[in-house]
């Protein structure tokens, strides 16, 4: 029904029954649509008479709470490490660094729903297509950033720049020295290495016989080889070594083969997804259970795993990430069941911070480094409210005009030109009986 059609209706239905009737005809589809903001899809208000919410960006709420909430504990965790120097913000502040882990189950769940929802669709998957997309959405902002380090040395505070083509091929990662210039790029290179990998894999997953079946044998391939992986540097490059805190970093911390558990738990839940259809609604069934367990195993892997100072023997190193894989998936499970109070609480500022998480991430450290010393200057320490509150400001502007100015318009040109996935069709197929 157009939207002309529907305000004809209303003035048949005033002419004939009085405006109190449409009144009460808006209330109620008023409330139909409230409802389903409650389950965490917004929807336009009735006045605006738009007859397919399918057809609007759709965000749940449950998922823009869990990117807002890494965005958080990553700006407090480097405030500390990189301004204050202390406890600023107690156990919050120690444990921030697990924002990153939950930014790649978050990515893991994301990309690879889009990449099997697409093949199993009519049009199927298009790589080339899919690549193209992500380009647009990841290498503007990065790039932007980027010059600003290579070209005005005062923004990067006399540190040292990795070489450039390190940056530009997204390996900088590899044997990354920690306190380097932009060393917190090294998260988006492992995302930019999965983005690479995993839909070349899938698609070469699902020319196989009994595909289904190989993917969940790579998963779980990809966990096992994760543990031996951390195990064997651990042995070799850190116990003993005479920089044990340097090489844990170097070798282990910032590689791409020692961090993808997390990675890989959110495509695990993207092939539940598509796949089994009965055992994810079962699940998703259970969303305030998910929340509550998922917590647990955080809780347990924080207080007895991954405290500052110990995480890096060698019991936390091999099962410490895949504790905070099966945590973390478990609240996305929350944040995608209609259930879940995740998924049905609506929290102030999450959705906007949800949005402009990836800008923020790349401006946020060096904007709080630079202002660090004005702040002094005018007397307030890094530990005084005022900084943290100017510093964290600062943060939020950076990050929103990085949006602006460079991450929207690339949008806006990605969702013209390369609108959507399609492609002769794909998908996995089940194991032989």
């Amino acid at each position: 029904m157009s939207r002309v059609e529907v305000i004809a209706g209303l003035s048949f239905v005033r002419s004939c029954c009085g405006t109190a009737v449409v009144r009460r005809i808006r209330y109620f589809i008023g409330k139909r649509w409230h409802r389903q903001n409650r389950r965490g899809i917004i929807c336009p208000r009735f006045s605006r008479f738009t007859n397919d919410c399918s057809k609007l960006p759709r965000r749940i709420y449950g998922l823009d709470t869990l990117r807002a909430l890494a965005i958080v504990l990553v700006m407090l965790h480097h405030y500390v490490l990189f301004v204050s120097g202390t406890d600023t913000f107690g156990w919050v502040g120690d444990i921030g660094w697990v924002g990153v882990d939950l930014f790649f189950a978050l990515s893991g769940y994301l990309i690879g729903n889009q990449i099997f929802a697409a093949m199993r669709s009519e049009g199927g998957f298009s790589l080339t297509r899919f690549y193209a997309r992500r380009l647009l959405r990841t290498l503007p902002n990065f790039y932007v950033v980027l010059a600003l380090y290579a070209l005005w040395p005062w923004f990067r505070s006399g540190l040292e720049l990795p070489p450039l083509w390190q940056f530009l091929t997204f390996v900088q990662n590899i044997n990354l020295t920690p306190g380097t210039a932009f060393s917190h790029a090294w998260s988006l290179c492992i995302e930019e290495q999965f983005y690479v990998v995993l839909p070349a894999l899938a698609l070469l997953i699902a020319s196989l016989r009994g595909s289904l079946r190989w993917a969940w044998v790579a998963v779980a391939l990809a966990f096992v080889a994760g543990m031996v992986i951390r195990a064997t540097l651990w042995h070799e490059l850190v116990d003993g070594s005479a920089r044990p805190g340097l090489n844990y970093f170097k070798y282990i911390y910032y590689s791409t083969f020692c961090r993808f558990d997390e990675l890989v738990a959110g495509v695990a839940l993207a092939l539940l997804k598509n796949y089994h259809g009965d055992a994810w609604r079962r699940l998703t069934a259970h969303g305030n259970v998910a929340l509550g367990v998922g917590v647990a195993v955080l809780v347990f892997t924080f207080t007895l795993l991954l405290p500052m100072e110990d995480r890096q023997d060698l019991l936390q190193t091999v099962i410490g990430f895949p504790l905070l894989a099966l945590g973390f998936s478990l609240l996305i499970v929350a944040a995608l069941s209609e259930r879940s109070i995740l998924r049905t609480t609506r929290v102030p500022g999450a959705a906007s911070l949800a949005l402009w998480a990836y800008a923020i991430y790349l401006t946020h450290k060096q904007a709080c480094i630079l202002a660090k010393a004005p702040m002094q200057e005018l007397g307030y320490g890094p530990e005084s409210p005022v900084t943290i509150a100017a510093l964290m400001a600062l943060s939020l502007l950076s990050g929103w005009v990085l949006y602006k100015l460079v991450e929207s318009p690339f949008m806006a040109l990605r969702d013209r030109y390369v609108p959507s996935n399609s492609a002769r069709p794909t998908t996995l197929t089940p194991a032989p009986q």
